[in-house]
């Protein structure tokens, strides 16, 4: 039997990680499968995992108020580093590029222990755009065994960069899995919230998330800025933030926008919630990578509120329009589609260029090949 580390921090690792877990539960005689939340987001990734039916064996308790890069990479290495100590790990899996990925796979190649990479191979090429995942991203790669990478173009990324191809599987992504996951229940009992909170599921919804670390200051008073001509011009529209707790933005975004009756600010939403909103919403207005690869599975047209994106490829299908905190362009662009009718700003014809939704199978079945042949 084979220890699995899966290590994790934030809500979009659980939710891409979560079908990976559920998979490699199936084989209880082959993989001994321990949850280690470092509990980067406390409470969203806790509330995140009880969705899938999941608890963390292990919880590290790392998250502080207004927590700087430096604080929590020392906070992680440090009760991580026990975790590696006192357990016989034979594998490490982490998904994306947060810090928690990062700490987890220093650890790992420091104790001679494999990592698995989920989601290998994005890029943007920016060390800045975005910041730090792109770094993490790229250093995470040298140090990674084998790479699940979600899309072709992830793959040649990957190879470019002198990675062996043997040990890269193109795989979809998991998040398109994860939203096969959730049940009649959950969607119910989600679309029952929302009208609880007088959220309408109507035609006229307009989802926007902003919270990336390279749109704090001027871009996000400038994004901010252009929400707020939106919703003036468009008073028929609902227009709904779900408000990250970081305090560089929910402060800003509760002084520009609260004053607007069509502008609805709530908490962070539980995933099942947000995944209707994607399902029903008009448009998406996101600077979140994960939304990026949600909304196409819902034919949702989406203005990226970066300069650069790593996920190329719901842009070249023509789901997604790469705009940054260009304040008139996000304007345009956004009254080209809330002047049509819901029907028409659908995006149908094109398709999900981000997997079939069984990301999770293919994994572990390249997780029992490494281990049969002893690595690659």
């Amino acid at each position: 039997m084979k220890n699995i580390l899966i290590v994790f921090g934030t809500r979009p690792e659980v939710i891409k990680l979560a079908p990976v877990i559920l998979e490699l539960k199936k084989y209880p005689q082959d993989y001994r499968v321990i949850l280690c939340n470092s509990e980067q987001q406390k409470e969203l990734s806790n509330q995140t995992l009880s969705f899938f039916g999941l608890k963390a064996d292990i919880s590290l308790d790392v998250m502080s108020h207004n927590q700087t890069l430096p604080g929590v990479q020392s906070r992680i290495l440090d009760k991580l580093s026990a975790v590696y100590a006192r357990e016989k790990i034979d594998a490490t899996i982490v998904q994306g590029d947060t810090m928690s990925v990062f700490c987890a796979g220093l650890l790992s190649f420091y104790n001679k222990i494999p990592v698995f990479h989920v989601e290998a191979g994005l890029r943007s090429h920016n060390l800045n755009e975005p910041f730090p995942e792109e770094a993490i991203r790229q250093m995470t790669s040298r140090i990674t065994a084998l790479h699940f990478a979600p899309t072709q173009n992830a793959l040649n990324a990957l190879v470019k960069e002198n990675i062996k191809k043997e040990s890269i599987v193109v795989t979809g992504n998991t998040v398109i899995d994860a939203l096969f996951c959730l049940s009649k229940e959950q969607t119910a009992a989600a679309r029952v919230f929302l009208k609880s909170i007088n959220i309408p599921l109507n035609d006229k919804l307009v989802l926007i998330t902003a919270h990336r670390r390279e749109n704090h200051g001027k871009r996000l008073d400038d994004i901010l800025s252009a929400v707020t001509t939106l919703a003036s011009k468009y008073r028929d529209h609902t227009f709904l933030i779900p408000v990250h707790p970081n305090p560089n933005v929910k402060g800003k975004v509760h002084k520009a926008l609260s004053d607007f009756a069509n502008i609805k600010l709530t908490e962070p939403l539980d995933y099942p919630v947000l995944a209707e909103l994607m399902k029903t919403a008009k448009l998406i207005m996101t600077d979140s990578g994960g939304i990026q690869e949600e909304a196409p599975a819902f034919g949702a047209p989406i203005l990226v509120l970066r300069y650069e994106t790593e996920r190329k490829e719901g842009v070249e299908a023509g789901f997604s329009k790469l705009l940054g905190a260009d304040k008139e362009l996000i304007v345009k662009e956004a009254s080209a589609v809330l002047s049509k009718s819901h029907a028409q700003s659908r995006i149908l014809s094109a398709k999900n260029p981000y997997g079939d939704g069984k990301a999770a199978q293919y994994i572990v079945k390249s997780i029992n090949s490494y281990f049969n042949t002893e690595g690659l």
